[in-house]
């Protein structure tokens, strides 16, 4: 079996969100722009429900495409801001829509391509 390159999983990753109803998904070449990742998947979930049911879509094709997730971080107490799940080479970004307009991950990182 052929291995997939880290774009081919970035964009399965977003398809998995784009099927679980994650609305304006984005995936962002940012390889040329920092050391410690290649993409960045973001997209907004409407509900805590939700953005749970992602993560585990998330962890299950980590898990069978033989990668390893280094570290889950929800940014606030509830947990149900931003939740960023941390593959190495492919940062997910699950964001409410209130987080997802404050902290414009898109114009942070402009100067990535954008792939998706």
């Amino acid at each position: 079996m052929e291995e997939k390159t880290l774009r081919e999983n970035a964009l399965e990753i977003a398809q998995l969100l784009s099927d679980g109803k994650a609305e304006n998904v984005r995936v962002i070449d940012v390889s040329a722009l920092n050391s410690w990742t290649d993409f960045f998947v973001i997209a907004t979930v409407q509900s805590s429900t939700q953005q749970q049911g992602l993560a585990k879509l998330i962890k299950d094709y980590v898990r069978e495409n033989d990668m390893k997730i280094h570290v889950a971080h929800q940014k606030n107490a509830s947990g149900n801001d931003w939740n960023l799940i941390d593959i190495g080479p492919v940062v997910v970004h699950l964001m409410s829509p209130v987080a997802r307009d404050f902290y414009e991950l898109e114009k942070l990182w402009h100067e990535g391509e954008i792939v998706l």
